[in-house]
């Protein structure tokens, strides 16, 4: 029987598959299913950093009201009322998740600045995270802003969380980026413990009868895995942390591809949605019979494998123009 053991930023998974921020992993009851049907870890669904500023400026505003000289020293959860806020019920579904689960449960915030935040890192791990992953996504969409002051972001977000964790942080990120094999180089080096290519990100559409603003595809597609397995073979070796691939990977197939150009795990979700949490199994019982075919008794005989580094043709990498796939092609 294979062995489908595999690490990833730290952590060790019992196989490759780990469920990505969504509303699946957002219920105790869910993350439960999850694990059940053969999920390797779950990552919950994220808090938003405008979440957390928002009840920390409220928190600070009634300090303020209260009479304390110096709010910024005082954990102002102690002094919350009322209703569970979002910040709170976060923490507690981290705790009520380690009660349950035994696979590992990533923490998730969805953030674009190094703003007063990431103070609220610190107690996720007291919550019981076994990780935290960072999604950052900064459009390059502000022409007063340089590219170089686009990535400074990326750098200073991971300085400021890594100052108050210890658990692994993992960063994941999108393909917007000029130098992109570069920029994933300098980030692996800054001590984050893994990389996820790519996220999914909204997509603005329109109505043609309304003219009103929609939303594009949310759930991703079975061909959306290329571009990261591109730049997880790109990477594979040339990476000072780990590496997984997310988008796209619907099937077991998919998965043995992204392993073949080195990942350590995939994260997924749009094929849960689209076909059931039992596409979990169907998965894993794919990548089984492959190894098996394939006479691999562990998964990391062959990570990596096809990775531009290791494989014969790296050039098969760097293609990006249809040179001879159109040559006399001709449509039905």
């Amino acid at each position: 029987m294979a062995d489908l053991t595999t690490s990833f930023a730290g952590l060790t998974l019992k196989n490759p598959v780990i469920v990505g921020s969504s509303g699946l992993s957002d219920s105790v009851d869910g993350i439960a299913e999850l694990e059940r049907n053969g999920a390797a870890a779950i990552v919950l669904k994220s808090l938003f950093e405008e979440e957390i500023l928002k009840e920390m400026n409220a928190g600070l505003n009634r300090m303020n009201s209260d009479g304390f000289l110096y709010p910024e020293t005082v954990d102002y959860y102690d002094f919350l009322e009322g209703p569970e806020e979002p910040t709170q019920r976060y923490l507690n579904q981290i705790r009520e998740a380690k009660s349950r689960a035994s696979i590992p449960v990533i923490a998730s915030i969805n953030c674009v600045t190094a703003s007063q935040w990431t103070y609220f890192p610190r107690q996720i791990e007291q919550a019981g995270a076994d990780a935290l992953e960072l999604n950052i996504f900064v459009l390059p969409s502000d022409f007063n802003r340089t590219a170089g002051e686009n990535e400074q972001m990326y750098f200073d977000i991971v300085h400021e969380v890594r100052k108050q964790v210890t658990i692994p942080l993992v960063v994941k990120l999108s393909y917007y980026f000029s130098d992109l094999a570069g920029f994933l180089q300098r980030l692996s080096k800054t001590g984050i413990q893994g990389l996820v290519l790519f996220n999914r990100f909204y997509n603005p559409d329109f109505d043609l009868e309304t003219l009103e603003f929609t939303s594009g595809a949310v759930l991703s597609s079975p061909t959306d895995y290329y571009t990261s397995l591109r730049w997880i073979g790109i990477m594979y070796g040339r990476s000072d942390c780990s590496l997984a691939a997310s988008t796209g990977v619907h099937d077991g197939q998919a998965l043995i591809k992204q392993l073949l150009a080195g990942a350590g795990a995939v994260e997924l979700a749009s094929t849960l949605y689209r076909n059931g949490v039992e596409q979990l199994p169907a998965i894993l019982q794919e990548l089984t019979t492959w190894m098996d075919n394939h006479h691999y008794e562990r998964v990391d005989q062959f990570r990596g494998i096809m990775s531009q580094s290791k494989t014969d043709n790296p050039a098969a990498y760097e293609r990006v123009q249809f040179m001879k796939y159109f040559r006399g092609f001709k449509a039905p």
